[in-house]
Order: C-alpha cells, then structure tokens, then sequence
C-alpha cells in the first residue's frame, strides 16, 4: 500500500508540464534512435546520454528512462520493415515480422509489436512496483561483506554478456577493471597509475568511455563496412485485424509473464528471453508450420518477452545495483553519473526520485504507444536516412558531450582512443559490455573488499561465514550453471535461424 501512496505522488509530478514533457521529449528521441539501422538500444543511451546531462538527477533519469523504453520500441522497426535485428533479441522477430512485411502486412506486425511492447511493459512495471521495495528493504540488512558477494554475482552477469568467447570476457573484465584503479585510491587517498600526468588524476570520465565505446565505435564501424540506405517496404494498412489481435493476444500475455519473471533474474537477458517466448508460441502453435512464413504470434511472443524483460531487469538494477542486459550496464553507469549509488539504500535514501522515475516510465509507456501506432510510417520513412548523414551528427554529439561533461578536452581525447578500441574490439569480436561492467563496478568491488577485511581482520572466510554473504554466494554459482545452459542453447538457435554466431547482449 505504501508504494502505491508513492507512485500517485510520483504521478502527481510527472503530470507537471515541464517533467512531461521531458518524458515525451525522452521516448520520442529514443524512437527516433532506435528506428535506424545499426543503432540499438545500447547505441542509444551512449549517443542520447550527453544531453541528459544538462537536466537535474530526476528529470535527466526520466528522460534517460525515456530513451531506453523508446529504442526497445524503435528496435522492432528495423527488424520488420528491413530485415535487419538492431541486436540479437531482436532476431526472433525477423522470423516472422519480414515475411509479414512482403506480404503488405507490415502495419500489422508493427502495430502488434507495439501493442505487445505495451501491454509487456505495463506488467512488467506493476511488477517492479511490488517486487522492487521488497527485495531492497530485505537488502538493507546487507553490510561490505554482502556487498562483495552481490559484486561477485555481478560479474558472473558478465557471462550472459559474454557473446562467443568467456575467456575474452574475463580478460575485457580485467582490463576495465584495472582502468577504475586509475585517479586518487579509495583506501590510501593517494593518486595512483597516472604515469605522471595530472590529468589523470581524476580518473577516467564514465561518459567520455561510453561515448567512445558505443557511439564513435559505432560510426567507425559503419564507416568500414560503407552503409548505405536500404530499399524501404511499403505499408498498406497500420492497424491490425481482429483475427490479429485474437491470435496475438495470448502470446502476449505469456511472453510478458515468462519475459518479466526471467528479467528479475540478474544476467538472463532480453536474447534468452525472447527466443523462449518464440520456441513457446511455436510448439504451443496449432499450425505451427506457420512460423517462419509469418505468424503474427511469431512477433507478438517475442517481442513481448524482450519489453518486459526490460522492466523486469530494472528491479535488480535499482534494488541491489545488478545491471540484467547492456543497456541496463550504461543505465547504471549514468545513475553513478548523476551521484546516485543503485542498491539497497536507493529507495530509503533517495525514495521521491526513484518513484518519481518509476512513474514516468508508466507514462512513457502510453506515450510510446500513441507515438508508434500513427506514425509507423514516418518512422519507416526515417530508416532511408543516409549514413554519411547520419555519421556526422553522431560525431558532433559525441564530442560535445564528451566536452561538456568537465568541459575538459582531455576528456574529448579519451572518447575518441576508446572508440578506436571500440572499434577495434569490435572488429575482432572482443566484448565490450564486461569492460564496462568492470569499469563500473571496479570501486564498489574495492571499497566493500577491503571493508570485509578490516571487518575480519583479513580472514577471508568472513563470505562464508555470514548467511546473506554465503546464499549468495552458492546462488551465484547455481546460476552460472543454468547461464551455461541457456546460453549454449540460445547461441545454437541463433546459428540456426542466422547462419551466423551473433552477439548475445
């Protein structure tokens, strides 16, 4: 009862005309992101986040959430119209949204994707709002040793995040790692590791990291691989039939039950998520021939799963500061920008803000809904932009929000040697998200590290010796079990519906 006290009153501020519009402001931007090719939703918080940074906490949070629910919602576009998954989640809706597409109904499965994302993302935020204070209010029982042990699960996170390789995973966790060691030391107050430069002392700017990891990266990337506009496929009728409706219906409700309670789980992303919600609509199927050939289930299941596993994902990430997908990492990398610390405390210590953000996502939510419906043209029509348009402008974000930060040019020069390693690591398909991870997590590892010990008198057995500390642990280690699991499985059926071994972020 009294998170639903807390919600109206975060309602009651949203609804205020400047916060609403940031919101609107929010969704329609991360739309417009998310509906071009090559950029999804991690792409568009990196490229949207410098501009969030001008507004206070609350109303930057709530743009940023904007974004985040605006790119999932533009993520579909791509998929349906041009074939072309934004990121692997979006992979099971090609396989029936495409064919969709060439047979004129192209409206239809957009409409359904949005309906479903809709609905998904109701459920999934109802169920932050019960679910979320609860597990952070039994959270504040936690001391550095239990902090540690959720550290450890965090990186375990990274293996869900890990793409082909785990061993390149750990070693890009270890540098990111070794790169938060950088500036004044959290137990000594010393600098350490600038090399004799002071502009180093300070460390490494988050956002001039995620700027050039995802965001110059990723026109470098585009620049190699020269892309160009794709043919766009013409949409006759935008809304769906009633027979569409009636055989999408169930398929949504339980793709968002399987997407929501999968998405509470730290590490299982919106890929495993979506591909179950697939497989079970197929086998469930009467005329499971369909699939493949477009079966409007094969859109609604999936993309149901992947938005409200979305929500769910935030209540890990608010309640013990677990980031579920990439997207969610640069989430927390922008609360800790705004000198918010996700976890047990967030809802004790900074409660108004946080069902402030909560309530905005509701009605962001609608909001997205009435953008994409009447417009699913226009956003189809935006798809055609050229990438020598698109590139430039990009850029410029990208360096005057690396700039406007600190307003420091060294922090302009960070951005741009990390997205030539971005570049880089992604040419030769080393995983960025644990380097992030790492680098985000790196002082909260540290400062709870070395708590525990001072704690124990250095005797490490201090994890195992405190009940929180040692279910954590022993849970961490169950579920890198079942993460191998899933992601062999998943990782064999994107290899078998792509020909090809795609990224699972």
């Amino acid at each position: 009862m009294e998170s639903i006290i807390f919600l109206l009153n975060g309602f009651s501020e949203v609804i205020t005309p400047f916060n609403l519009l940031i919101v609107i402001a929010g969704s329609l931007l991360g739309t417009l992101v998310g509906v071009l090719p090559g950029l999804g939703p991690t792409s568009a918080i990196a490229v949207l986040l410098p501009v969030t940074t001008i507004l206070d906490p609350a109303q930057g949070l709530m743009m940023m959430a904007g974004i985040y629910y605006g790119s999932m919602y533009g993520g579909s576009t791509t998929a349906i119209l041009m074939n072309i998954p934004g990121e692997s989640s979006s992979v099971p809706t090609t396989l029936d949204g495409y064919p969709l597409a060439k047979q004129g109904r192209a409206g239809a499965a957009l409409a359904i994707a949005a309906i479903g994302s809709f609905l998904a993302g109701m459920i999934g935020l109802i169920g932050l709002v019960f679910f979320a204070p609860i597990l952070a209010d039994q959270a504040l029982k936690f001391g550095p040793p239990e902090y540690f042990s959720l550290m450890l699960l965090a990186l375990l996170v990274m293996f869900n995040l890990a793409g082909e390789s785990f061993k390149k995973s750990m070693i890009m966790g270890l540098l990111g790692f070794m790169f938060s060691l950088v500036g004044i030391g959290i137990s000594t107050g010393i600098p350490r590791y600038d090399f004799g430069f002071s502009s180093l002392i300070g460390g490494f700017e988050m956002v001039s990291i995620i700027i050039g990891l995802f965001a110059i990266a990723e026109v470098l990337k585009g620049l190699e691989e020269k892309r160009s506009t794709q043919q766009r496929i013409k949409i006759k009728k935008v809304y769906p039939s009633k027979s569409d409706i009636t055989q999408s219906k169930f398929a949504i409700l339980r793709g968002s039950l399987l997407g929501f309670f999968l998405g509470i789980l730290p590490g299982i992303s919106a890929t495993i998520t979506s591909f179950l919600a697939y497989d079970l609509e197929k086998k469930i199927s009467k005329s499971p021939e369909k699939f493949g050939k477009g079966a409007i289930e094969g859109v609604a299941g999936p993309e149901s799963a992947n938005n409200a596993t979305s929500s769910g994902g935030f209540i890990p990430l608010l309640a013990l500061g677990l980031p579920a997908s990439p997207p969610l990492a640069v989430l927390l990398a922008a609360l800790m920008i705004y000198g918010l610390s996700p976890g047990p405390v967030l809802f004790e210590q900074n409660s108004q803000l946080v069902w402030l953000v909560i309530a905005s996502m509701f009605i962001g939510n609608v909001i997205l809904l009435v953008l994409n419906l009447p417009l699913v043209g226009l956003w189809a029509k935006l798809t055609e932009v050229p990438f020598g348009i698109l590139a430039p402008i990009i850029l410029l974000v990208s360096i005057l929000g690396a700039y406007s930060v600190r307003n420091s040019m060294f922090d302009v020069v960070v951005a741009i040697l990390f997205g030539i390693l971005g570049y880089l690591f992604n040419k030769y398909r080393w995983p960025i998200i644990p380097f992030v991870l790492c680098t985000v997590l790196g002082p909260k590892i540290e400062s709870s590290f070395i708590q525990s010990m001072e704690m124990s008198s250095g005797n490490l057995f201090i994890f195992l010796q405190r009940p929180i500390s040692l279910t954590i642990i022993v849970f961490a280690g169950i579920f890198l079990i079942i993460s191998i699991i899933l992601m062999r499985r998943t990782k064999k059926r994107i290899f078998q519906e792509t020909g090809e071994n795609m990224e699972l972020s």
